[in-house]
């Protein structure tokens, strides 16, 4: 490897996104002097982003070296693999690869940006081999929660690199026909130097579970409830839960109902590229709502409590579909980490309406699109890497994969973080350097730095408040405060803090620098809010004298 980072006669991996977290995922590999990318994917934000949607990995590295990209290969249409494409994709200015499925949702968001004639997207079928410079690909079908989920098998003068994406093993997929173990088994037998690999699920002691046990716990569960009227909220990206809930629907007697613009989406395009022919015609809101209770069954969006989607606004009677006592929602889907408080928030709002809800801890509605422990290793058996490299998970999770592949024989196993370059051959591998990397967000219209000033000032208004103070032609404040635990205090808080401005100008003995004036007063005025509410605002004076 050159200074610059330039691959030489070596095969390099490096994550952008998705190794030390769970989404986001972005991937390089680098040989013959070439990059190539593996995913462009998002991640949604959190209370550390305020008023920030979307997180996307700093892409500085790869950007800085455009001209030896030669394309980005896309494994499934999830948006923690696709989500920055739009975003990104021009940008870079090299095609993009996808099985059709995947390819339409991608379509579409680059119609969305407008820049569908600018952006190159090409589809390939399954198990078809193409080159791109030095890289061979194919895309190997493996289960996983939406249609179309791929492995990437990636040939390379160094050795072939089996790329997992999402995945997991299932004898029912309902949806697609996944490649097979003796398949699987005649790709280790040729050799796989690398397996790159889904950690997500590494500490489930037992197989994630089959999409076709779901559809039986799902018809058990809605045949229990005659007479009342049933919600079930799901991905709205689950293909083959959509499948299956048009069955159920079917053998229930209920009419369907679809609620989120997800959801009409993923149906949409679904039907164009083959999958859910048979999915019965939905109903519309107001034939939903005047069939009797126990003839309708309604799809909904929201099972994690986004303000937004169907189901959070239902919980609030805020949505032309409407629940009541005795009605039923089954969350045929999992709660993400860090939505406890969104979920927690609308089930009680559904709980004080006297609707009865069911999980996955109740009854068997839903399983895992991630492999658990056997899974993984059957995965490890069959392809019998000399190298594991756990990718998309916490560093808990690759931590874990890393000891659980060690402990089945494989040689090697490579723990790294975002911004790790990582030589997989020639030689043992290793490390190599620490490369720029990092979270931008979309912040209204702009990407911007998730550590910029912008964020980091919204984070301190959150937490402490502001006070404006503006100083007329004789130093005479006037003070508005806004975010501070004050209330019935604050007349004397303000009268307080006014005479503090007038001693700390007073001190200035005769000073008549503006800066000097507007200074004093903003450190008067904070000292003031912190002695009155225990908060250090943030202080802006304006001088309008």
């Amino acid at each position: 490897m050159k200074k610059d980072c330039t691959p030489e006669d070596e095969l390099l991996f490096l994550a952008l996104g998705g190794s030390g977290e769970i989404g986001m995922n972005v991937n390089l590999y680098g040989t013959q002097g070439k990059w190539l990318m593996v995913d462009l994917g998002m991640t949604f934000s959190g209370n550390e982003y305020p008023g920030v949607d979307l997180v996307f990995a700093d892409l500085e590295f790869i950007e800085d070296r455009a001209d030896d990209l030669v394309g980005i290969v896309l494994t499934h249409g999830h948006e923690d693999h696709i989500g920055a494409v739009p975003y990104f994709a021009e940008e870079l200015g090299v095609p993009l690869y996808a099985t059709p499925f995947t390819a339409e949702l991608v379509r579409r968001k680059l119609a969305e940006a407008g820049i569908a004639d600018r952006v190159r997207l090409i589809e390939i079928d399954d198990n078809e081999r193409f080159d791109i410079g030095p890289f061979g690909i194919t895309y190997l079908p493996l289960a996983h929660s939406i249609a179309e989920g791929h492995a990437v098998l990636v040939d390379t003068p160094q050795g072939r690199v089996f790329h997992t994406g999402d995945w997991k093993l299932d004898d029912e997929p309902i949806i697609g026909e996944p490649t097979t173990q003796e398949e699987l088994e005649a790709i280790g037998r040729d050799g796989v130097l690398a397996l790159v690999c889904d950690s997500t699920n590494v500490f489930n002691p037992v197989p994630s579970g089959s999409e076709g046990a779901v559809r039986d716990g799902l018809l058990e569960e809605v045949s229990k409830h005659e007479g009342k009227r049933v919600l079930v909220t799901t991905f709205a990206s689950n293909v083959a839960r959509m499948d299956t809930l048009g069955e159920v629907a079917r053998a229930t007697g209920r009419k369907v109902c679809v609620a989120g613009r997800s959801l009409d989406r993923i149906l949409e395009v679904s039907q164009a590229n083959g999958y859910l022919t048979d999915f019965p015609e939905p109903v519309d809101f107001d034939t939903a709502m005047r069939l009797p209770r126990g003839d309708v069954l309604i799809i909904a969006t929201g099972g994690q409590g986004e303000p937004r989607a169907a189901l959070s606004r239902i919980a609030e009677g805020n949505h032309p579909l409407e629940l009541s006592q005795g009605d039923v929602v089954l969350f045929s889907s999992r709660q993400i980490p860090g939505n406890e408080i969104a979920i927690g928030k609308m089930q009680n709002q559904l709980a004080a309406r006297g609707i009865e809800m069911i999980t996955d801890r109740q009854s068997m509605i839903h399983v895992s699109g991630h492999p658990g422990r056997p899974e993984l290793e059957a995965l490890y058996g069959w392809l019998k890497p000399e190298i594991l490299v756990p990718v998309h998970g916490e560093m808990r999770h690759m931590q874990e994969q890393a000891r659980l592949g060690l402990g089945t024989g494989i040689g090697y196993a490579v723990v790294q973080k975002n911004g790790d370059l990582v030589r997989l051959a020639p030689g043992k591998p290793a490390k190599l350097a620490e490369v720029q990397t990092g979270r931008l967000v979309l912040d209204g219209d702009l990407i911007v730095p998730a550590d910029g000033e912008a964020i980091a000032m919204r984070r301190r208004l959150a937490h402490n408040g502001a006070i404006f103070v503006s100083l007329d032609g004789r130093n005479k404040p006037t003070i508005e405060a806004l975010g501070l635990p004050l209330d019935e205090d604050y007349a004397e808080f303000e009268a307080e803090a006014k005479e503090d401005v007038a001693k700390a100008i007073k001190r200035l003995k005769g000073k008549s620098e503006r800066s000097d004036v507007a200074e004093a007063t903003r450190l008067a005025v904070r000292r003031a809010a912190q002695r009155w509410s225990g908060k250090r605002p943030q202080v802006r004076v304006v001088m309008t004298g």
